[in-house]
């Protein structure tokens, strides 16, 4: 009869010890699935905003890293890839309260996909990338958001903490500053056009 509930009272007091590693097991495979799924996006737009390889490395460390310690504050998978873009954001913002990294020229390096491009596919990604750094940040930051992350106007808003309305202005704009920059040519012809209609009239 003792030995029964000495059994007993030996797998009762083994039912907690197994809880914890199974959540903790579970919560690091989740993290493990979200770098795994997001690691090649967060590394693109690290890149788009330090034109540094090297630094980008080292700014998307920082940020996997902090989105581990808080992990728990992740409500939902579905907002995983804004969350870690938010972090990345204040995660750059530290790196350059502490020191302004050396930048290197745009020519110098290639856009992360452009090994499995097209020679004219990596030439007009080399021209996009350097007229987006053209723009204003007010404008650079949610077309970067909307082109390199391929967020919606209401996740950039989120992101960016605007209103929608702003955003979906800033975009427009943005893109209307991007073609100007990426083709001045029309921008002139419009011009001239609408000089030679006022003539005419």
């Amino acid at each position: 009869m003792g030995n029964k509930k000495e059994s007993k009272r030996n797998k009762m007091s083994e039912t907690p010890v197994s809880r914890p590693i199974s959540l903790g097991n579970n919560r690091k495979k989740r993290y493990e699935s979200l770098v795994d799924k997001f690691y090649q996006d967060v590394f693109r737009y690290a890149y788009w905003l330090t034109r540094n390889p090297t630094v980008a490395e080292d700014l998307v460390q920082e940020t996997f890293l902090r989105a581990w310690r808080s992990f728990d504050s992740l409500q939902s998978d579905d907002a995983a890839k804004a969350w870690l873009f938010t972090i990345l954001r204040r995660e750059n913002a530290r790196m350059y309260e502490r020191y302004r990294p050396e930048l290197v020229d745009i020519d110098d390096v290639s856009i992360q996909e452009d090994d499995r491009n097209e020679p004219d596919q990596r030439q007009k990604l080399s021209e996009l990338h350097y007229a987006i750094l053209q723009l204003e940040k007010e404008y650079r930051d949610p077309l970067m958001l909307q082109v390199v992350g391929g967020f919606s106007g209401k996740e950039i808003a989120e992101i960016l903490d605007l209103n929608n309305n702003t955003v979906m202005t800033r975009l427009f704009r943005a893109r209307s500053k991007l073609r100007d920059i990426m083709d001045p040519g029309a921008a002139s012809d419009e011009e001239t056009g609408d000089d030679a209609h006022e003539e005419l009239c």
